[in-house]
């Protein structure tokens, strides 16, 4: 492992370490931890992991199981745009196949993967309770309704003129 890398495994154990302090050594506040560990990195990196089975004495494999099992979770860094595409009944019915099959032909990407610069992301949902104005897709926390493959082309034209 290079110097740098043990570096900010360090640091991420460390900052880790302190996002527990407030819970008790109790497998029951797995769920709460992974979940603030979520929101710091954007996804849970492997030393946060271990630091968490440490702390709490649930074995890497169970960790492991827990984050997998839940689509509020990620192993994978996002990029700075995440784009998810709902699969939901209403959102299906109205097209959203199309916006998902555009979006990944357009980002030569595949759902749960991120671009290697780093700015794009693509992910699916079931539902994101926005039924009324089917197809949705989200860029980040903000919802485009109505959506259509032209609406997603604008959007994405948008981020990318942002970018330069």
């Amino acid at each position: 492992m290079s110097k740098m890398c043990e570096c900010v495994e360090k640091k991420i154990r460390e900052e880790v370490r302190e996002i527990m302090k407030p819970y008790k050594q109790e497998k029951d506040n797995l769920i709460q931890i992974l979940n603030e560990i979520q929101e710091k990195y954007g996804y849970i990196p492997k030393a946060a992991q271990m630091e968490v089975s440490e702390y709490l004495g649930v074995p890497m494999a169970e960790i492991y199981g827990v984050i997998t099992f839940y689509a509020r979770f990620t192993l994978e860094p996002k990029g700075k745009y995440n784009v998810s595409v709902c699969l939901g009944t209403a959102c299906f019915v109205k097209g959203s196949q199309a916006i998902l099959d555009r979006l990944k032909e357009r980002l030569k990407l595949e759902e749960g993967k991120t671009s290697e610069d780093g700015k794009f992301s693509i992910d699916t949902t079931r539902c994101v309770g926005a039924c009324g104005i089917a197809p949705v897709f989200t860029v980040n926390d903000e919802v485009y309704g109505h959506a259509t493959v032209k609406k997603l082309d604008e959007v994405l034209d948008e981020l990318e003129k942002n970018e330069k």
